[in-house]
């Protein structure tokens, strides 16, 4: 308890914060093994991330090559690879989210490794 008797105990909000410490490791965990796709040209080329942004796959139409054009398929390399990045931290933001907020995050997690 804190002198002055705000009857706060420190027992109780210790374990709850280990408690979410947990739950967002075991969170983290989950994320990082969740793939996410995104997609560029109309499906043409489409990466595949896990949760936690690592790119796992790639997969190139044979119509986006072009010899005589290799810049717009390195356009649309970057551009599938970027949505789905977006879209695994619209997934890290859903289920990290509540969590980081819970232990003091506010604007931006104060987490390292979280993209918000």
């Amino acid at each position: 308890m804190f002198p002055g008797g705000n009857g706060v105990d420190m027992q109780q909000l210790l374990q709850q914060a280990q408690k979410m410490q947990q739950d967002l490791a075991a969170a983290q965990e989950q994320l990082a093994s969740t793939p996410v796709e995104g997609s560029a040209g109309g499906g043409l080329v489409k990466a595949t991330v896990t949760g936690s942004g690592e790119l796992t796959g790639l997969v190139i139409d044979p119509k986006a090559v072009d010899p005589e054009d290799t810049e717009t398929l390195a356009d649309l390399v970057i551009a599938a690879v970027r949505d789905a990045n977006q879209a695994a931290q619209r997934l890290a933001a859903e289920k990290l989210g509540p969590l980081a907020k819970g232990l003091g995050g506010g604007g931006g997690s104060g987490i390292p490794g979280l993209p918000f």
